[in-house]
């Protein structure tokens, strides 16, 4: 048998494909780009079709030197950078710089573990062109962006500025957010806030009427006035009592601006350490005995797509651990402008829990792992059951209101916690046992001054929400 090679980008992805591809599998790492546009030149052609000029990057001439030597001989030889547009592109120009263009096989991973690496292997594929062609366009545009507007900038402002294809919108994202909040004038309002009681247990409400129409108190002098009149509307009788039932849908399994977002709110990552915790736990982990193994599918993705395999791996752990009825049934639809290249961001064993591994992990891979396995078992599992109680107070010519959300069925709720009710202070309050025309007592009263809120700078996370909104 021939000598057989298997070209990536990272040293840890070729310590994971070893232990699965064994010794007839010569791996090499190209550590990312092995070409790019030289950063002093524009190096792009605009009068004969924007055609780049690509030069070989400073530094990796020695890689590049390694790789030939490893593939002299070679029976086959497997492209197996990541499986998208980068990927891609570094594939293409390893392929041109080593004249096997016609020969060499593309293998794509979207996850890496033993049966993936061998299915790939299996079924290799030539190098699409389309997503080359996509990569280098936006490489382009990049330094047509950057070497054409940039100077602009410094004529205007000063040196030293820079704009880009992308952070020239988000700059204008965060500026245009930015004169909101200068722009922005709060507006006062006050509100008429109630303790009552019945049987001895006491309940908070608001008022929210006066004469049949809603209630707006714009100053304290009319708040004080209001104020009068409420403790003089007694007796309080309850008016109406509403039971709402309600269903909240789990959340879909995280594609890369979710992954960010929940990472930024819920860790404190930045969109950066997110991907490069992400990058680790994809391309494989050192699980003792076990050796490296790549924990999560690939996490550049735009789709929550999930492979009938990893959905029935997920639901028959989710049945063995919480019970039938915690099984979910729904299947989340991905966005019409998706490219849906890759799944969504999944671990690629379900039933491994982030506690059998976390001995193995760093603090911060353990939270990021954790965060994708719950997010992704809450997408399997079934809906939350809720029942949303209105109580509605008269006293005179005020109606005051009180509510009450209470989880009837957690379903999804047992591993991903959110919000379920309207408020913070109603997802804590607890109301007594009360029937429509029951008489309740004031026992306080109180009068509270607000205004409005601007719009919150963007964070992170948000921010990429947004550019990705606007696509």
């Amino acid at each position: 048998m021939g000598k057989k090679v298997v070209i990536v980008e990272s040293p840890t992805k070729s310590r994971t494909l070893g232990k699965y591809l064994g010794k007839d599998y010569k791996i090499v790492a190209s550590m990312g780009h092995i070409v790019d546009l030289p950063e002093k030149q524009l190096a792009v052609d605009i009068k004969d079709g924007f055609k780049p000029r690509y030069q070989i990057i400073p530094g990796k001439k020695k890689v590049l030197n390694l790789i030939k030597k490893a593939v002299e001989g070679a029976e086959d030889v497997y492209l197996a950078s990541d499986p998208d547009r980068e990927g891609e592109a570094i594939a293409y120009h390893i392929a041109r710089l080593l004249n096997i263009l016609d020969n060499a096989h593309r293998v794509l991973f979207n996850e890496i573990t033993k049966n993936a690496v061998v299915s790939g292997i299996e079924n290799p594929t030539k190098i699409d062109l389309n997503k080359v062609y996509a990569q280098q366009a936006r490489r382009i545009l990049d330094r047509l962006v950057g070497y054409k507007v940039s100077p602009i900038l410094w004529k205007i402002l000063h040196k030293g500025l820079s704009a880009g294809r992308v952070q020239s919108v988000a700059l204008k994202i965060l500026a245009k957010r930015e004169e909101e909040l200068e722009n922005f004038v709060p507006k006062e309002f006050w509100t008429i806030d109630q303790v009552f009681s019945i049987d001895g247990n006491e309940f908070p409400a608001r008022v929210v009427q006066f004469c049949g129409e809603k209630l707006e108190i714009p100053d304290e002098k009319t708040a004080k006035k209001h104020l009068v009149d409420v403790k003089k509307s007694a007796p309080f009788k309850i008016l109406e009592i509403e039971r709402k039932r309600q269903r909240r849908n789990p959340p879909p399994p995280f594609i890369t601006s979710s992954m960010q977002l929940e990472a930024s709110r819920k860790l404190g990552f930045s969109a950066k350490k997110t991907m490069q915790i992400a990058q680790q736990l994809y391309e494989g982990v050192e699980l003792g005995d076990e050796g490296p193994s790549g924990l999560i599918t690939y996490m550049r993705t735009d789709s929550v797509r999930v492979a009938d395999i990893a959905r029935n791996a997920a639901r028959k752990f989710i049945k063995a651990q919480f019970g039938e009825n915690y099984v979910g049934k729904i299947r989340h639809g991905t966005k019409k402008s998706a490219q849906d290249a890759h799944e969504a961001i999944r671990p690629t064993f379900p039933s491994r829990t982030p506690e059998q591994v976390k001995s193995f992990l760093t603090k911060d891979q353990f939270k990021l792992y954790e965060l994708i396995w719950r997010r992704f078992m809450a997408s399997q599992m079934a809906p939350a059951e809720l029942e949303r109680i209105s109580v509605k107070i008269v006293g005179g010519e005020y109606l005051s209101e009180t509510s009450e959300t209470k989880v009837l069925f957690d379903g999804f709720l047992r591993v991903w916690q959110v919000r379920v009710a309207q408020s913070e202070e109603e997802e804590k309050r607890k109301l007594p046992k009360i029937e429509e025309g029951d008489e309740v007592k004031l026992e306080a009263i109180d009068i509270n001054q607000h205004f409005t809120i601007p719009p919150p700078r963007y964070s992170e996370g948000t921010l990429v929400k947004e550019l990705e909104s606007q696509g």
